[in-house]
C-alpha cells in the first residue's frame, strides 16, 4: 500500500463531502466490510475522492516523494561507485587492503541493519533518535532548503509520527540498497579493468589461521556452493602484509598472481551482505510502511466520526412520537399501523433513492431482501418491472410533504394488484431523523380513505 489512501483521506475529512446519512447508507451497502474499518475507509476514500480538486494532493505529494527519493537514490548510487574506486584505488606500489573493503560491504551494513531493526521498534515514537540519524532524513532536509523543491500545501499536510518515520526507513534502505549496487559496481569495474594484488593488514595480532577461520564463518552463505570464493589459508598466509618500509615483501611479489582472487570473496560478501540481506529489510520496511498506512488511516482527525456514521444505525423516534399522536380524523378509515414490523418482502421509496431507503430501513429497525426507487425520474417501464417484481408485504415511504399526486396513486393502484399488503410511510427530513408532522400525515391519510383498498396501510 502507498501513501495516497492516507493523504487522499486526510484531504476528504477536511472538505466533508458526505452527509451522516450518505455515510451510513455507503455502510449498508458494503455489507461484507463490516468490522473491517481500514478496508471500509480504502471504498470510501475510492468512492468520494473524485469530489477533490485536481490535481489531488495524493498525487502532489507522491510525486515529491518520488521526486526527493530518486535523487537521493542517484545521489547514493554515485557514493557508491566512488567509494568503490577510492578503496580500489591501485598504484603498482602497494596492495589493497581488504580489510577497508570488508568494513563497508560487511561490517557496516550489519551494525546498519542492526539499527534499522531497532528503529523499526521504536517507529510509534515521535522523538526516535535513531531515525533521525538516517543520512536520509538529513539529505531530504537540505534538499527541501531549495527553492520551489516543496509546494506550500505539501509543507502544510500534517503526517503521523509513525507514518513519517516509516517513510525514513523505509526510504533509507532504498538509498542504501543503491549505495551497494554502486559499491560492487565498482569491484567488478576495477577488477576487469584492473590487476589488483589484494593483501590484508591489521595493528592486531591475529594469525593467520584465526583470519581464515573467521573468514570461513563470513563465508557460510555460499562456501558450499562457491568454494572458490572463501579464501584459502595458503593465499591469507601469502596475502598478510606488514608496512615495514617502502618495499613489498618478495614472497608476496612471487605470489602476486593469486592475490588477485581475493576479488570473487569481496563480490560475493559484498552481494550476500550489503545487497541480499539489505533488499530483505527492504521488504521488511514495506511491509512496516504499509502497515503504518493503514494503521495511520484510523488515528487521523475525523477518521473515528466517519467509522462511526458508516457503522452506527441513524436512531430514529418515528414509531414512539406517532403512536402517542394519533388522532384520526376519518373514523371510517381504519387501516392503520402504529408499529412497522421487523421484516417485509420489500421497501419501496417514492422519489426517493435506494441508497437512502437502506438508511430507513436501518433507522426504523426494519429489514427487507429488495429495496427499489420508484416514482420520480423513473420511467413508466421501469416502475411497471419494479411492481412485476413485487410480493407480499411491501413498505412505501414517501416524502410527507409532498401530498400525493395521482402519479403515486396510479403507481399504488397498479401495487396493490400484485402484493398482500402495502404500508405507506410518510418521512419527514433527516435533520428531522425523519419525523412526518400530523398535519403531513393527515393529508396523506385522507388521500388513501378516498382510495379505500383493505390492502393499503398507513403508518402513523
Amino acid at each position: 500500500m502507498n501513501i495516497k489512501p492516507y493523504v487522499n483521506l486526510y484531504e476528504l475529512l477536511e472538505v466533508n463531502p458526505s452527509s451522516r446519512e450518505e455515510n451510513r447508507a455507503f455502510g449498508l451497502t458494503q455489507v461484507m466490510l463490516k468490522n473491517k474499518p481500514v478496508e471500509q475507509l480504502l471504498a470510501w476514500i475510492e468512492k468520494h475522492k473524485e469530489s477533490l480538486k485536481k490535481p489531488f494532493l495524493s498525487e502532489t505529494f507522491s510525486s515529491y516523494l518520488y521526486r526527493v527519493t530518486f535523487a537521493l537514490v542517484l545521489i547514493s548510487f554515485a557514493l557508491g561507485l566512488l567509494a568503490g574506486v577510492g578503496l580500489l584505488s591501485y598504484n603498482g606500489e602497494e596492495p589493497v587492503n581488504v580489510i577497508y573493503f570488508m568494513a563497508i560491504a560487511i561490517f557496516i551494513p550489519l551494525f546498519t541493519m542492526l539499527l534499522t531493526l531497532v528503529s523499526m521498534l521504536r517507529a510509534r515514537s515521535a522523538e526516535s533518535v535513531l531515525v533521525h540519524l538516517s543520512p536520509a532524513f538529513w539529505m531530504e532536509k537540505i534538499l527541501g532548503l531549495l527553492p520551489g523543491n516543496v509546494q506550500e500545501h505539501i509543507k502544510a499536510l500534517q503526517i503521523s509520527p509513525l507514518l513519517a518515520n516509516w517513510i525514513i526507513i523505509r526510504r533509507s534502505q532504498i538509498i542504501v540498497f543503491f549505495f551497494s549496487l554502486g559499491l560492487l559496481l565498482s569491484l567488478l569495474g576495477v577488477v576487469v579493468t584492473k590487476d589488483i594484488a589484494f593483501a590484508w593488514s591489521t595493528t592486531l595480532h591475529i594469525s593467520p589461521e584465526a583470519f581464515h577461520g573467521f573468514l570461513h564463518t563470513i563465508a557460510f552463505p555460499w562456501r558450499e556452493i562457491a568454494p572458490s570464493a572463501v579464501p584459502s589459508l595458503e593465499l591469507i598466509e601469502q596475502s598478510q602484509y606488514f608496512r615495514l618500509g617502502d618495499k613489498l615483501d618478495d614472497e608476496m611479489i612471487a605470489h602476486a598472481s593469486e592475490l588477485g582472487e581475493w576479488w570473487k570473496f569481496l563480490a560475493l560478501s559484498t552481494l550476500f551482505y550489503a545487497i541480499l540481506l539489505r533488499f530483505m529489510m527492504l521488504i521488511l520496511a514495506s511491509f512496516g510502511f504499509s502497515s503504518a498506512v493503514k494503521q495511520s488511516l484510523l488515528t487521523l482527525n475525523g477518521t473515528t466520526k466517519l467509522l462511526r456514521e458508516i457503522n452506527e444505525p441513524i436512531i430514529s423516534t418515528h414509531a414512539k412520537k406517532r403512536e402517542n399522536a394519533f388522532i384520526s380524523d376519518d373514523e371510517n378509515y381504519s387501516q392503520i399501523v402504529n408499529t412497522l414490523d421487523a421484516s417485509y418482502d420489500g421497501i419501496q421509496g417514492w422519489a426517493i433513492p435506494q441508497s437512502e431507503l437502506f438508511v430507513l430501513g436501518d433507522s426504523m429497525n426494519i429489514i427487507a431482501p429488495k429495496h427499489f426507487e420508484v416514482g420520480g425520474t423513473n420511467s413508466f417501464e421501469e416502475d411497471s418491472e419494479v411492481i412485476y417484481k413485487s410480493h407480499g408485504e411491501v413498505v412505501l415511504f414517501v416524502k410527507g410533504w409532498e401530498p400525493p399526486t395521482m402519479d403515486f396513486v396510479d403507481y399504488l393502484t397498479e401495487l396493490i394488484t400484485k402484493v398482500d399488503k402495502v404500508v405507506v410511510v410518510p418521512i419527514g427530513t433527516a435533520e428531522n431523523h425523519y419525523e412526518a408532522t400530523a398535519k403531513e400525515i393527515d393529508v396523506w391519510e385522507n388521500k388513501l380513505s378516498l382510495l379505500g383498498d383493505m390492502k393499503v396501510w398507513l403508518k402513523r
